[in-house]
């Protein structure tokens, strides 16, 4: 056990460790709470982290079951057995929000989506998350909740049988892509208040340069109100002149 996770057997050690799997009618049968609104959940899950095959969402739902926390997460490809899956799903249980081991019983509810390719219905790999999910839950204090597959085909809740075609597995490239700061439009940079947006995104170089140029601006309209006097010199700029030789003679004889 490694901060407070038990490590368990890993599969390359040559062990012959029992594999943690829940098969289907096992899931069905534990009496996992109903999301009331499944389409609706699945859409906002998916719009907050665009999942794509390989992808895991773990999810957390109040007492209210609204989303209160979440992330998401590509796990190793040769992590297979339950007990790896719990570890990681644990690991980001403890990031995102705090446990209630505390509490004489759950209020909160832990749910996980699985993006992959295939096709739909109850896979092995399945079945270890399933049992990963079940077991993070209850070491974090939570309920276990629903488990939502999502392929190609859409997404399916396992063991419930309600099942929608939008989102998909490939519905993340159809999302937003954020590269690229928006700027404000051109109308706001207009007029006065457009004038102060602009002064307060400039740089402190670039404002440097704006009070230079006003203050020269500044100088040359005192000149024109204050011409000079004769007295005080020419308004041009004497021309520099040097001494001439006197061995060279200019003009003919």
């Amino acid at each position: 056990m490694i901060n407070g996770i038990d490590r368990g057997q890993h599969p390359l050690s040559g062990g012959s460790g029992l594999r943690r799997v829940l098969d289907l009618e096992t899931w069905t049968a534990s009496g996992i709470p109903l999301l009331r609104d499944p389409r609706e959940f699945v859409l906002e899950l998916h719009q907050r982290h665009l999942p794509q095959p390989g992808t895991v969402v773990i999810a957390v739902l109040d007492a209210l079951h609204h989303l209160a926390a979440s992330a998401s997460f590509t796990p190793w490809p040769h992590d297979t057995d339950g007990w790896q899956h719990r570890n990681a799903l644990l690991s980001h249980l403890r990031r995102i929000i705090p446990h209630d081991l505390r509490l004489p019983e759950p209020t909160r509810t832990a749910v996980l989506l699985r993006c992959r390719d295939g096709a739909p219905g109850w896979t092995e790999q399945d079945g270890a998350w399933m049992w990963a999910l079940r077991d993070a839950a209850a070491l974090h204090g939570l309920r276990c909740g629903a488990y939502i597959g999502l392929t190609p085909a859409g997404w399916q809740i396992l063991g419930d049988g309600r099942n929608g075609r939008n989102p998909h597995a490939g519905s993340w490239a159809d999302g937003p892509v954020h590269t690229v700061t928006e700027l404000p439009p051109r109308s706001a940079l207009d007029g006065p208040r457009g004038q102060r947006t602009r002064r307060q995104a400039a740089g402190p170089a670039q404002q440097g340069q704006q009070i230079q140029e006003a203050q020269q601006v500044r100088q040359a309209q005192q000149e024109e109100d204050n011409p000079r006097s004769t007295q005080s010199g020419p308004p041009w700029i004497p021309a520099r002149t040097a001494p001439a030789e006197r061995s060279r003679r200019t003009g003919t004889r």
